[in-house]
């Protein structure tokens, strides 16, 4: 082994390194998010989208608010702090021009079928991720205020059919969100490691 050979395998890997604006990003969207479930989730139980009121319903511990009222105050609360940091992070991303490298293009799908390299495939994988959850917030945050404001939002109801198709397409946004953020963690552990996920917070 020669000196130079050596002096390589000694040197440690360079850190992964986020932008402020990405760890605040990701800070806020955490807390959003759990405040939006567990709010979310009390107002289900008032009246639960599968079974009416008879439906089965979610423990205490995961419940946020205290009675229906709360968990409404809680929810919409949280729901602008989330729509907000979407908004915002999403203006970041197109003025700083990093969408070209947030999500799929026809070359990422192609690679999907032909590349052999794990870490190119792994991008696709998340550029893709990117691509679809984009069109679910859309959608949960429509249905929100669908719910919110039924009366004067009546055309978001009238799109989807019924208030009860609403309710349960507004619900089933939340596992598809939770499943999201595993895979795009998941990812995340593939492509760079413990360091890399650490380095999206601190």
């Amino acid at each position: 082994m020669t000196a130079s050979t050596a002096s390589k395998k000694s040197r440690p890997k360079p850190q992964p390194n986020q932008a402020l604006l990405a760890k605040i990003f990701h800070w806020v969207n955490i807390i959003a998010l759990l405040l939006m479930i567990t709010s979310g989730l009390q107002i289900y139980n008032a009246n639960p989208v599968f079974g009416g009121r008879g439906g089965w319903q979610f423990p205490s511990l995961f419940l946020l608010g205290g009675w229906l009222a709360g968990g409404r105050h809680w929810h919409f609360a949280a729901m602008w702090l989330f729509a907000l940091n979407l908004l915002w992070y999403g203006l970041y991303i197109f003025i700083t021009q990093r969408w070209k490298r947030r999500f799929v293009g026809v070359n990422d799908l192609k690679a999907l079928q032909t590349s052999q390299n794990p870490k190119r495939r792994i991008y696709v994988w998340h550029r893709l991720a990117y691509t679809v959850i984009i069109p679910i917030l859309l959608l949960a945050i429509l249905s929100g205020i669908g719910m919110y404001k039924p009366a004067q939002f009546h055309w978001i109801v009238g799109i989807l059919g019924s208030w009860q198709a609403l309710r349960v397409v507004h619900f089933l946004t939340i596992p598809i969100v939770v499943i999201f953020v595993i895979f795009h963690s998941w990812l995340g552990l593939k492509a760079g490691g413990y360091r890399l996920i650490k380095s999206m917070f601190w």
